[in-house]
């Protein structure tokens, strides 16, 4: 289960790499698709979003770190990340954006996964000590 945040930060990792805009691994979107798909949102509305979903969802990660909660949603978060790293490109304003994505990336799947960890290992803490409550009401029965 606590290799649930590594999977995550892994593809997201790769995700970036793609995105890269050095990397010249995206095509340029065809001038008909352009067309039929209409303008691009304006960038600072695009930027608005990400600062607003990235805040959003540090609280909501840190509000399950606290309540204890163990599930995951790295997976969504890949899904927002990648969009946000495709509305840029389609703006054609990922180069001055890219690092902003990453970052916001980084930071938000990190954290899940540093949740999803410490969920994990306060778990296995409470079954090793019930382990050993066990062990020593068997070893005081086992002396009668």
């Amino acid at each position: 289960m606590s290799q649930r945040g590594l999977w995550g930060l892994a593809i997201f990792l790769g995700i970036s790499m793609v995105a890269l805009p050095q990397a010249g691994a995206l095509p340029t979107i065809p001038r008909n698709v352009r067309e039929m798909l209409g303008a691009a949102p304006p960038t600072n509305l695009i930027s608005i979003a990400l600062v607003v979903y990235s805040f959003s969802a540090l609280v909501l990660i840190l509000s399950r770190i606290g309540s204890g909660n163990g599930s995951y949603r790295g997976w969504s978060h890949l899904g927002y990340l990648t969009a946000f790293y495709a509305f840029y490109y389609y703006a054609e304003a990922l180069d001055s954006n890219f690092w902003a994505i990453f970052a916001a990336g980084f930071t938000i799947l990190s954290l899940e996964h540093y949740h999803i960890w410490a969920f994990c290992r306060e778990n296995i803490r409470k079954e090793k000590e019930h382990m050993k409550q066990l062990e020593r009401k068997e070893a005081f029965f086992s002396q009668e």
